[in-house]
């Protein structure tokens, strides 16, 4: 071997170069070629040949494509104002007032991550719908079109929307709004003046991020958009209806715009909010205001009523004969037929979030522990972090159509696992990535370098530091990246709707198809089902994480 080489690789562990090779080798197959397969369709005709860009001058030159464009933009751009305006009051009422059951609003807040969006539009049928329960008290509305598509994706995108903010105005400097009553400025003054300026990097990304949410959803549109067509409408139309998979191909590449956006203006906020807290930093104390708290508790109480009622009218649904003529009770809704899914679809489903959880979850954390606890591999630790945050920036129905072009073709030799189940855990896996991977790394950073010096100095292989050692110091992240797949896989719908095969159909896909054929009640019994295992795994996290609390505590008195 040359003594170039020789050097560059002396210190270098090569179980630990095998192992992230393998992980980086896996990535680029599941990630790298896929989006390559897609890009190159969008500049190919049907027969093969280059064509430049002439796919995407036909869609534009077609006045029925080309007006998608402008109506994703303009329901995306209203719903994201909404939903940021509210999600920010919301959040501003838990962190900076004194309003009570604080803890409940926090939790109803988070209702519709739970089930599919599918279901949202769902419960809006049954709310604002022809023969709507808000209908029947006089509420009419123009539901099946561009209004019912913003209702939905406010819905939709306000949960992350509350998140970020309330993220954000939870960790406040008591001193700043100290001097600002000190000096004697008003509430509202205060409220411009401080307050608004914490969150300004955060608005940024909760805009981006509700954008892009809004601009790639396919549920929504699905269910109430009738005849406002959209980009993610569109693809499935030119996919799944014409066969076109060049059209659909220029569609996808129009999905990743807004994304890639978010992905680059999210890299920029991040690096330039270095945050207010330090050293000196006191807590907030929250100063009593009935009139404040009013408004606050008012607002909080009509969003969670809100929420309720979608979820209330599920139930009225799927527990009558046959809503609104006929409310006796009844299950004979949960006895699904077998032409929409079936209750074999719920198990599916149920099968796909439990491999992708424990399969994303391992993968997972054995990769960020790779790019964290490694020495030397400096080329393969950047190129494997640079692949861990493009899934931010790719949305599912973008995913969903790069492995048809690349799992599906014939000369590919892992064109075995296309229509079945590991295509779809795959597809779920690198979907929801990259906010597992920040979990696992924040923890790992937390843990000190020295365990993995005392093991090399004491010749104890790499593989049990990690499993004896790491892995228990950061179990309750470990928890919470499985929590966090097993739920998103449970209600995707956009990731696995070009995926799917006859034989393994999973619950969100059966909703939709038991919407299609007119089974509403049916569909509102599937989605119960899907909210109820939801809360239940995240109610079973919830509680052993306050179990480990207590007894990390226990340890400490002791």
């Amino acid at each position: 071997m040359p003594d170039r080489i020789k050097h560059r690789f002396s210190g270098v562990n090569l179980p630990q170069l095998t192992v992230m090779s393998c992980m980086l080798a896996a990535f680029t197959v599941v990630l790298v070629l896929p989006l390559f397969s897609l890009f190159s369709n969008a500049f190919l005709s049907k027969t093969g040949g280059f064509v430049g860009l002439a796919n995407y001058a036909r869609y534009f030159d077609t006045p029925s494509l080309s007006v998608s464009v402008w109506n994703t933009i303009d329901i995306s751009l209203v719903s994201t104002v909404f939903s940021a305006v509210i999600g920010f009051l919301y959040a501003y009422a838990l962190a900076r007032t004194r309003i009570p059951f604080k803890s409940f609003f926090k939790y109803t807040a988070l209702i519709p991550i739970f089930i599919p969006t599918i279901v949202h539009a769902l419960g809006l049928v049954y709310l604002f719908g022809n023969q709507g329960i808000l209908t029947g008290l006089g509420f009419h509305t123009e539901l099946y079109g561009r209004f019912g598509i913003i209702l939905s994706e406010i819905i939709f995108t306000f949960p992350q929307a509350f998140l970020m903010f309330y993220v954000a105005l939870e960790y406040a400097d008591g001193r700043l709004y100290e001097a600002a009553d000190s000096m004697g400025v008003p509430p509202l003054a205060k409220f411009l003046r401080v307050a608004l300026p914490e969150v300004k990097y955060t608005a940024v990304n909760v805009f981006f991020v509700c954008f892009t949410l809004a601009f790639t959803d396919f549920g929504a549109p699905k269910v109430i958009g009738g005849n406002y067509n959209v980009l993610a409408t569109d693809i499935y139309k030119q996919v799944a209806g014409q066969f076109n998979m060049n059209m659909g191909a220029v569609v996808g590449t129009l999905l990743l715009i807004p994304a890639v956006l978010s992905f680059i203006v999210g890299r920029l906020m991040d690096s330039r909010n270095t945050g207010t807290i330090s050293a000196k930093s006191t807590t907030l104390t929250i100063k009593k205001s009935r009139p404040r708290d009013a408004i606050f508790f008012t607002l909080c109480a009509f969003v969670t009523l809100s929420f309720l009622t979608l979820i209330a009218s599920l139930f009225l649904g799927a527990l009558t004969k046959y809503y609104p003529f006929d409310l006796s009770f009844t299950l004979k809704h949960f006895a699904f037929n077998m032409s929409t899914g079936g209750m074999g679809s719920y198990f599916n489903s149920l099968e796909m979030s439990l491999l992708t959880a424990v399969f994303g979850t391992v993968f997972v954390f054995i990769y960020a522990y790779m790019m964290e606890k490694t020495n030397g591999l400096g080329a393969l630790r950047k190129y494997g972090k640079l692949l861990s945050v493009l899934p931010l920036a790719l949305p599912g129905m973008v995913i969903g159509l790069s492995y048809i072009f690349f799992f599906n073709s014939p000369e590919n030799p892992l064109n075995f696992i296309y229509g079945t189940v590991a295509i779809l855990v795959l597809s779920n896996i690198l979907h929801y990535f990259s906010v597992p991977f920040f979990t696992a790394t924040g923890a790992l950073k937390k843990l000190d370098r020295e365990y993995e010096s005392v093991s090399e100095s004491m010749n104890i292989p790499r593989y049990k530091t990690l499993l004896l050692v790491s892995a228990p110091l950061s179990l309750p992240a470990i928890l919470e990246i499985f929590m966090y797949y097993f739920v998103n896989s449970m209600v995707t719908v956009s990731a696995v709707v070009f995926l799917y095969s006859a034989h393994f159909k999973v619950a969100s896909i059966a909703i939709s198809h038991m919407e299609e054929a007119g089974d509403i009640s049916q569909a509102a019994a599937m989605s119960i089902l899907i909210l109820l295992i939801n809360v239940f795994v995240r109610l079973l996290y919830e509680l052993i994480i306050r179990l480990m609390k207590k007894r990390a505590r226990r340890k400490e008195a002791i």
